[in-house]
């Protein structure tokens, strides 16, 4: 029997976007919201465009709204997979403290996948911060790693 972590994804790990078929997860709820503040960005770099990019700068920015899955050990290694978590220019995976977006006062943890802010410096282009990555912001997406 495998256990079941939970997951906050914010950006292509999100159901109807480009990278969702590598989310195996079970979603939970509709949509939740970080407690604390934290800059969400679209960045522009050679090997990728207009990819989400959530930065590990508590404080700034904005309180950000994703989606919550429940995963196996499975399914979290393939999102570490492509988030390249453990590689120089990858995600950090994390934890956040998270509320239910709509009315909800009950906090629990998740993973999330966050970015260094010493990588800020390879992006060509940045935009933002935003509250959450939305269809139009995933217009031109790609990633060519």
């Amino acid at each position: 029997m495998s256990s079941r972590v939970r997951v906050f994804v914010y950006g292509t790990l999100k159901q109807g976007f480009p990278n969702f078929g590598v989310n195996a997860g079970e979603r939970m709820g509709d949509e939740f919201i970080t407690c604390e503040a934290l800059p969400l960005y679209v960045v522009s770099l050679p090997t990728e465009n207009r990819a989400p990019w959530l930065m590990n700068l508590p404080g700034e920015g904005m309180r950000v709204r994703g989606q919550v899955y429940e995963v196996d050990a499975a399914a979290l290694d393939a999102m570490d997979t492509l988030e390249l978590v453990g590689h120089p220019n990858g995600y950090v995976r994390s934890e956040v403290e998270l509320v239910a977006h709509e009315g909800g006062d009950e906090r629990f943890t998740a993973y999330v996948y966050l970015k260094p802010p010493e990588q800020l410096v390879r992006c060509l282009t940045r935009e933002g911060p935003f509250e959450a990555y939305t269809e139009a912001l995933a217009v031109g997406y790609w990633l060519n790693e």
